[in-house]
């Protein structure tokens, strides 16, 4: 049986460290889905549609990685790609109490579906898509926070 991963998220933008998690899940799921979810508590600076695009790029070099955008519920969505794995990353402790959450629902909703949860290498535990766009706003140096077409995507969004 092979083993499907979905790795949610509003990826907006997509950092290095959410790279870390999708490459390194590449290597332990036979294929991951990277699904681009709208957030309606958040407000994106870029459309789902510009998120996938850069995603897409970025992953390229990944042949097991699909990208794709879902609106409803993550389950829902896993069911349909028959995923066994939900995977997710962690930065911090902090982060664990709402992924436990989270999680806790998820078993509610798909019970035969396990969550695996990553943590980010140490050079991102600090990284966040809203740091990453706080900065950027501001001119701030973002090179080594995401990738090359990542940093151009937020400057000319910024008008830069």
């Amino acid at each position: 049986m092979a083993s499907i991963a979905v790795c949610p998220g509003s990826f907006d933008p997509v950092t290095y460290g959410h790279l870390d998690i999708i490459k390194r899940g590449a290597n332990v799921f036979d294929q991951v889905y990277v699904c681009v979810l709208n957030n309606s508590s958040k407000k994106p600076l870029f459309t789902v549609e510009e998120r996938c695009e850069l995603l897409q790029q970025v992953t390229s070099n990944l042949p097991n990685v699909t990208i794709e955008s879902f609106q409803g519920l993550l389950m829902d969505y896993a069911r349909s790609k028959k995923a066994n794995a939900i995977l997710r990353g962690l930065r911090a402790v902090s982060d664990f109490e709402y992924e436990m959450q989270i999680t806790s629902m998820n078993r509610v909703l798909e019970e035969n579906i396990e969550t695996f949860f990553m943590m980010t290498n140490n050079q991102y535990s600090f990284l966040s898509s809203s740091i990453v766009k706080e900065v950027a706003k501001y001119g701030g140096n973002i090179s080594d926070l995401v990738p090359k077409v990542v940093e151009e995507a937020l400057n000319k969004k910024f008008k830069r």
